[in-house]
C-alpha cells in the first residue's frame, strides 16, 4: 500500500493533524481496544443502527461496522473542501432549473441534448414548473476521495436522497460518549448542528401558499427500507412527523396529513421514496407508497417536495462529467474541485479504449449505485472482465469508465492492530435560503485489506471524521 497517501504519515513523519492521535493509539493495549470496539457494536446494536441488505439470505439487518480511528482534517483542508462542495451544490441547482425550463447550457451546445431529454430520471412532470427559490435539490450528497496532500477529486454526486447522514452524527455520538478525554484534548468542529440546519433549510423553501410557520414531514416508504433507521433518526431530531403515503391525502388544493387530533395541513415534505412512486396519478401506477394527486398541489404551488422530483437528472453518471463545465457555464468560476477523469463509452472512440482497457480500469452503470454493477478491472478475474465486456458492447451507452484512483488510506483498526485502509468521504451540502454544511461528513471505509469499495452492501464500514478548530 505505500503508493497510496497516507492521511497520517508523510515521509515517516505524523501529519500535524493527527498529531494528539500517535500517543492514543499507541498507548492503547489490544485487550482494551477489543472491549471498546465490542462497546461500539452493542451500542450500535442498542440504538439500532443497522442498515438491510436483501437477496443475501441471512438476517437482512445489519450492523455498520464501525472503526474507532477517526479520520482527521486541519480547519485549512476543511475551508477548501466546503468552497468546492458548495460550489457544486449551486452550480448542479442552476443546471436542474436551466433544463426545467428554457435549456440554455443545452443550446449552447455545452451538453448533448439526449443525455438530458432522454434520461430515464429527466421527469417531463416538472418541466416549466420552478419549485420555491428556485431549488431543485436541497440535500446534495458529494461524495469525494483524496489521492495526496492538496489532491480531492469528486467521484460521484448525489442530488435525490443521499443516506448515510446518521451515521455521520451517531459515529460522533458514539465516539464522545466511549473516548472523552480525546475530545477535550482535541478542539474538533460540532456536527449535531445537522437536524437544525436541516429543518431550517426545509422551511426556507416553503411555498407561496403557506403562510403561518410551515409544517414538516418526513415521508418514508416504510420499516422495510434500508434505510428506514435514518428516517425515523432525523424525524425525531428535528421534531417532524414521519409519515407514509397512506398516512396523507389530498384535498382542496392541498397536502393533508391524518393525526390523531383531526386532519393538518402539510407544507414541506422531505422525501425518502424514489420520483417513480411518489404520485401513482403522474409517475407509476401501481405504487402503494406515494400519495395519489400529490404532483397537482406541487405543481399548484400548494406544498414543497424536497428534494424536487426530477432533481436525479443531475447525478446521472453520464452527467457527472459535465458538472466542470456547469460550474463554467452558470457561475462563471473556475470548478474548485476536480471530476475523475471519464470515459463515456457513448463515444465510439473512447468506447474503444475503454474496451481495450477493461484490465486498468473501473467500469461503472450509468444509473448504477451503492457499488453494484460495476468493474473494478485490477481486481478482477479474465472471466469476470470478459463477462462485462459484453455487457458494455451491447449497450455503450449505458456505461462510463474511470482510471483506478489511487485512493488515500487512514489508519484502521483490523485484527492484527492498525493498519492503512482506503476512505472516502461524503458531506451533506444543505441548499435553501442559504447553502450550508457541518464541518465533516460520513468517510467511508474499505475494511477488506487492498480493497477500494467502500459502499456498506460491499463490506465497507465508517469513521467519524474531524474537523480541527482553528
Amino acid at each position: 500500500m505505500s503508493d497510496y497517501f497516507n492521511e497520517m504519515y508523510e515521509q515517516g513523519l505524523v501529519r500535524a493533524p493527527y498529531a494528539q492521535l500517535e500517543d492514543w493509539t499507541r498507548s492503547m493495549p489490544a485487550e482494551f481496544r477489543q472491549m471498546k470496539q465490542a462497546e461500539a457494536e452493542a451500542l450500535f446494536r442498542r440504538i439500532g443502527i443497522t442498515f438491510a441488505v436483501y437477496g443475501e439470505g441471512g438476517d437482512p439487518d445489519r450492523l455498520i461496522p464501525f472503526d474507532m480511528f477517526p479520520r482527521v482534517f486541519s480547519q485549512l483542508e476543511w475551508r477548501k473542501l466546503e468552497k468546492g462542495i458548495k460550489q457544486r451544490a449551486r452550480a448542479l441547482n442552476a443546471f436542474l432549473l436551466d433544463v426545467y425550463s428554457r435549456g440554455e447550457i443545452v443550446k449552447a451546445g455545452k451538453i448533448p441534448a439526449r443525455l438530458v431529454y432522454q434520461n430515464e430520471a429527466y421527469e417531463r412532470a416538472v418541466s416549466g414548473f420552478t419549485p420555491p427559490r428556485g431549488i431543485y435539490s436541497h440535500i446534495v450528497g458529494i461524495d469525494i476521495v483524496r489521492t495526496g496532500p492538496d489532491e480531492f477529486f469528486v467521484l460521484e454526486d448525489n442530488c435525490r436522497t443521499p443516506s448515510g447522514v446518521s451515521y455521520m452524527l451517531e459515529n460522533r455520538e458514539i465516539m464522545m460518549r466511549m473516548f472523552p478525554q480525546l475530545f477535550r484534548e482535541n478542539r474538533i468542529e460540532p456536527v449535531d448542528g445537522y437536524a437544525d440546519a436541516l429543518r431550517r433549510t426545509l422551511a426556507s423553501v416553503a411555498p407561496a401558499k403557506c403562510d403561518r410557520e410551515p409544517t414538516i414531514a418526513i415521508l418514508t416508504p416504510g420499516h422495510f427500507n434500508s434505510a428506514y433507521y435514518e428516517h425515523s433518526f432525523l424525524a425525531d431530531l428535528m421534531g417532524v412527523e414521519l409519515v407514509e403515503g397512506a398516512d396523507l391525502f389530498v384535498e382542496g388544493g392541498f397536502v393533508w396529513m391524518r393525526t390523531t387530533e383531526g386532519p393538518k395541513k402539510l407544507d414541506v415534505i422531505y422525501r425518502r421514496i424514489d420520483d417513480a412512486f411518489l404520485d401513482p396519478l403522474c409517475f407509476r401506477p401501481d405504487s402503494m407508497l406515494g400519495v395519489p394527486g400529490l404532483m397537482d398541489v406541487y405543481r399548484s404551488g400548494g406544498v414543497t417536495i424536497c428534494s424536487a422530483p426530477g432533481a436525479g437528472v443531475a447525478d446521472d453518471k453520464a452527467i457527472y462529467t459535465f458538472v466542470p463545465e456547469m460550474v463554467r457555464f452558470y457561475l462563471g468560476e473556475e470548478p474548485m474541485l476536480n471530476n475523475v477523469p471519464t470515459w463515456q463509452c457513448a463515444k465510439a472512440d473512447e468506447c474503444k479504449y475503454v474496451l481495450d482497457n477493461l484490465g486498468e480500469l473501473v467500469v461503472k452503470e450509468v444509473h448504477g449505485s451503492g457499488g453494484y454493477g460495476m468493474l473494478v478491472g485490477p481486481k478482477s478475474t479474465k472471466e469476470q472482465i470478459e463477462t462485462f465486456r459484453k455487457k458494455v458492447e451491447d449497450n455503450p451507452d449505458n456505461y462510463i469508465a474511470q482510471p483506478t484512483l489511487a485512493l488515500s488510506t487512514t489508519p484502521t483498526f483490523v485484527e492484527e492492530g492498525i493498519a492503512p485502509r482506503h476512505v472516502d468521504l461524503r458531506p451533506y451540502c444543505l441548499v435553501g435560503e442559504k447553502i450550508e454544511l457541518v464541518p465533516g461528513g460520513l468517510t467511508r471505509v474499505a475494511l477488506k485489506e487492498g480493497s477500494l469499495v467502500v459502499n456498506s452492501s460491499q463490506g465497507g464500514g465508517v469513521k467519524d471524521t474531524w474537523v480541527l478548530a482553528e
